[in-house]
C-alpha cells in the first residue's frame, strides 16, 4: 500500500493537552482571528463548527494558559487551555562526529545565523489552503526511530528535547509531501542538513531534514504526496533517517497527533 493511499480525509487533530501538543477548541461562528502567547492561532472548520486548533510549546509548564478570541480587532472571550503533565522518555545517542555535539566557535556562529533564519520561517502566518484542518500523511516509509519529545543525551552531554519525529528509511528512499503547501525555506544546514521547509498555511508548517537530495525550491507550490526530495543522512544524524517537525502557532508539537486514522 502506497503513502499516499493511506491519506485520510480531512479531520481534526487529536486533543493533546500537554507540553508538545495540541488544543482544539469550538468557538463560536463570529470569531474572526484568535492567538495564544502573542502568536496567531489557526481556526478551522470541520461539519460546520468553528475551531480554533492551538499548538503547545514544547517548553511549556503545566498549568492554565488563556487563548484570546477577536471579532475583527476586538478582544470578544478568552478561553483556559490546562496543560496537564506529561512524562517524555529519555534517549541516549552516540554521535561519531563530535563537532556535531560540541561545535566550535565557527560552527556555533553558522549555526546561529540557522537557527534565526529557521526562526523566522516558523513565525509565518499566510492564508488558509482550506476552511478545513488540512488531512496529514506520513512522509516517507520506515519505523518510528525516535519518538517526539525525547530528552536527549548526545555521547552523554543534555541536549534539547526532540522537538520531531524520526522515521528510520533507506537512503534515497523519496519524502513526500505530508500536506499541500509552499516551499518558504531550503537549505543545507549545520544540524539539520538538508532541509525543506513548507507552509500549510495560517501558522502550519512541517520541517523536513537530512534529505540527501532536495527536489523543490523556494516558492513552490506543493501537492500532498509530492516528492520534495530523497532520504539521507546529513547534517547531525547516526544514520539514514528522515526528520519532520511539525510547528503550529510557532509551537512544535507532536505530528503524530495529526497521524491518527
Amino acid at each position: 500500500m502506497s503513502l499516499l493511499s493511506l491519506s485520510a480525509q480531512a479531520q481534526l487533530p487529536q486533543d493533546s493537552r500537554r507540553a508538545g501538543g495540541i488544543a482544539v477548541l469550538a468557538i463560536p461562528a463570529d470569531v474572526t482571528a484568535a492567538t495564544f502567547q502573542q502568536q496567531p492561532v489557526a481556526l478551522v472548520e470541520q461539519a460546520g463548527q468553528r475551531y480554533a486548533v492551538v499548538g503547545l510549546p514544547l517548553d511549556l509548564a503545566t498549568g492554565e494558559y488563556r487563548i484570546s478570541l477577536y471579532q475583527q480587532q476586538n478582544l470578544t472571550e478568552q478561553r483556559a487551555i490546562v496543560v496537564q503533565d506529561y512524562a517524555y522518555k529519555t534517549q541516549r545517542l552516540t554521535i561519531k562526529d563530535q563537532s556535531k555535539v560540541t561545535p566550535d566557535s565557527a560552527q556555533l556562529e553558522r549555526y546561529g545565523r540557522e537557527a534565526t533564519e529557521q526562526k523566522a520561517a516558523y513565525r509565518v502566518f499566510s492564508p488558509a489552503l482550506s476552511a478545513e484542518f488540512p488531512s496529514f500523511i506520513q512522509p516517507t516509509a520506515g519505523r518510528y526511530s525516535s519518538p517526539f519529545g525525547f530528552k536527549r543525551f548526545f555521547n552523554g552531554e543534555p541536549r534539547a528535547p526532540h522537538a520531531g519525529l524520526d522515521i528510520a528509511a533507506p537512503s534515497g528512499q523519496p519524502v513526500l509531501a505530508p500536506a499541500a503547501g509552499q516551499v518558504i525555506q531550503t537549505g543545507d544546514y549545520f544540524f539539520n542538513g538538508q532541509t525543506v521547509i513548507l507552509d500549510h498555511g495560517q501558522g502550519m508548517l512541517s520541517m523536513l531534514c537530512h534529505l540527501s537530495r532536495i527536489d523543490v525550491k523556494i516558492g513552490d507550490s506543493i501537492v500532498q504526496g509530492q516528492t520534495i526530495g530523497l532520504v539521507g543522512a546529513t547534517g547531525r544524524a547516526t544514520g539514514a533517517h528522515l526528520h519532520w517537525t511539525l510547528s503550529l502557532n510557532d509551537a512544535r508539537v507532536d505530528p503524530m497527533l495529526v497521524l491518527r486514522k
